[in-house]
C-alpha cells in the first residue's frame, strides 16, 4: 500500500491564541521520511478590521493571505516545498449536545436547519444561524448512526442501533413513519430522488430499497460479505453499463440510471445498478471501508479504517486510480465539493482534496478528537466531533 504523504499541521486553536499580542501557535512539517520540522507562528496584534499581524519563527515557514478566519502556511525546506490553507470555524456550537457526548452524525439544509445525533441517542433539530434547538426527536432506543434531511428540507430520516428507520416532520417533530426489516443496526442511508424511496445499509450484511409511503421493502441487496458500513447513490456517465432494470412496481420511483455504491467491513467497495439489482463491480481493498461517495459521474472515492483514501474511476474498476494515506487516523466521512471532496478522520483532521486529488485546505478546531461527519448547506461546511461540538466554517474563506 502507498506511503504516507507530507503534511503541514497548525495548532488547532491558532485563531484564538494568535489574537493575543505575542501569542504563539505551533506549526509542523510532517515529512513522509522523518525527521519532521517544527516552528512557531507569532502574533503581533490585529488591525482595526480584525486582521492578524503574523510572522513565523523560522525562515523555512512563511505566512501569507491572512484573513479573519484563514491563513496560508508555506514550508520551503531542502527536500520539499508544501503549501496549505488553514481555516478556523466562524461559530462553534458548544451547547447543542451534552459536553463530551460525541456528536456522531449531522446534516443541514439551505433553509437554515440542522439535525444531529449524539452518543446518548439524542436526535435534535436546530437553527444553523445560532444553534438554538427547535425540536428533540424522541423514539429511538440506543445510538443513532445516520440522520439526514429529505430534499424538501422539512422531512428527516434517521436510523441506528435499534434497527428502526424513522421518518420525522422537521416542523412538528412528530414521527410520521417507522420502517422495520433489518436484523441488525442500520449504519447509513441515502435518499432516492425526492424521497418516495430510500436506501439503508446495515450490520446485517444487506442494503435495502424501501417504499417510504407504505413502509415496505422493494429490494434487498445481499450476499455482500459482512457489515455494510456506508452507501451512496448517483447517476453515473451513461456509458457505464448498469444492467437491465427488473420489473418495477409503481411504488418504485426514479431508480433507473442510478448506481448504488456500498462500502463494506470486509474491505470491498461494490457498485450495483439500483434498478437492475445487478452487481456492476466489486473492488477489494486492504481495510474496512468506512465511507464512500461520488465526486462526479465518473469518479467515486472511499476511505478506509487504515487511513487510506482511494479514488475509483467507474469506467475501470479493476483497481483504484489512486490510493494514498495522509498519516492520519481512520477515514470517517467524505463530502463531495467542487469536483473534489472534504474528508474527516479519526485524529481530528478535516481537509479538502481538489479535482487534481491534491490536499489544499485544512479545517481546524478539533484537538485530536475524531471528526465523525462533514456536511454543507451551500454556504457553510459543518463538522460533528467526539468533543461534543459542532463547528461551522464559511465557504467564503475556504473556496
Amino acid at each position: 500500500m502507498s506511503a504516507p504523504v507530507d503534511r503541514l499541521i497548525l495548532q488547532s486553536d491558532w485563531e484564538q491564541t494568535l489574537r493575543e499580542r505575542h501569542g504563539k501557535a505551533w506549526v509542523a512539517f510532517k515529512s513522509s521520511a522523518p525527521p519532521s520540522e517544527y516552528s512557531e507562528v507569532i502574533g503581533h496584534g490585529t488591525s482595526p478590521e480584525g486582521l492578524l499581524y503574523l510572522t513565523s519563527k523560522d525562515k523555512e515557514f512563511s505566512i501569507s493571505d491572512i484573513t479573519k478566519r484563514s491563513l496560508v502556511v508555506t514550508y520551503c525546506g531542502e527536500s520539499a516545498t508544501l503549501t496549505r490553507k488553514f481555516v478556523s470555524p466562524t461559530i462553534t456550537f458548544t451547547g447543542l449536545h451534552t459536553h463530551k457526548k460525541q456528536v456522531t452524525c449531522l446534516d443541514t439544509t439551505s433553509g437554515g436547519l440542522g439535525v444531529s445525533c449524539d452518543s446518548e441517542g439524542k436526535l435534535k433539530i436546530w437553527q444553523t444561524s445560532d444553534g438554538e434547538v427547535r425540536r428533540e426527536l424522541l423514539g429511538h432506543v440506543g445510538d443513532v448512526y445516520t440522520c439526514r434531511f429529505f430534499p424538501s428540507g422539512i422531512v428527516i430520516l434517521s436510523a441506528g442501533a435499534d434497527t428502526m428507520i424513522k421518518i420525522w416532520s422537521a416542523e412538528s417533530g412528530s414521527c410520521a413513519a417507522t420502517i422495520t426489516g433489518h436484523k441488525a443496526a442500520v449504519l447509513d442511508s441515502a435518499i432516492v430522488d425526492r424521497g418516495r424511496n430510500i436506501i439503508t445499509s446495515s450490520r446485517d450484511g444487506t442494503a435495502k430499497l424501501w417504499d417510504v409511503g407504505q413502509q415496505t421493502c422493494l429490494a434487498t441487496f445481499e450476499d455482500i460479505g459482512g457489515d455494510v458500513n456506508c452507501c451512496s447513490l448517483e447517476v453515473p456517465e451513461n456509458t457505464i453499463e448498469l444492467g437491465t432494470p427488473v420489473s418495477q412496481s409503481d411504488r418504485e420511483v426514479a431508480t433507473e440510471g442510478k448506481m448504488l455504491l456500498l462500502g463494506c467491513e470486509n474491505g470491498s467497495l461494490q457498485g450495483f445498478g439500483l434498478a437492475s439489482r445487478e452487481q456492476i463491480f466489486s473492488l477489494h481493498l486492504e481495510s474496512a471501508i468506512n465511507t464512500c461517495t461520488f465526486v462526479s459521474d465518473i469518479y467515486s472515492v472511499c476511505g478506509s479504517q487504515d487511513g487510506h483514501i482511494h479514488i475509483v474511476d467507474l469506467r475501470n474498476t479493476s483497481q483504484p486510480l489512486k490510493s494514498w494515506k495522509e498519516s492520519r487516523g481512520p477515514v470517517l466521512s467524505m463530502l463531495s465539493h467542487k469536483g473534489g471532496f472534504f474528508t474527516s478522520t479519526g485524529d481530528g483532521s478535516c481537509f479538502h482534496i481538489n479535482e487534481r486529488w491534491e490536499t489544499t485546505t485544512e479545517l481546524t478546531g478539533s484537538d485530536c478528537d475524531p471528526v465523525y461527519k462533514v456536511c454543507d448547506d451551500g454556504s457553510n461546511i459543518y463538522t460533528s466531533c467526539r468533543d461534543g461540538f459542532i463547528r461551522k466554517y464559511s465557504l467564503n474563506y475556504i473556496n
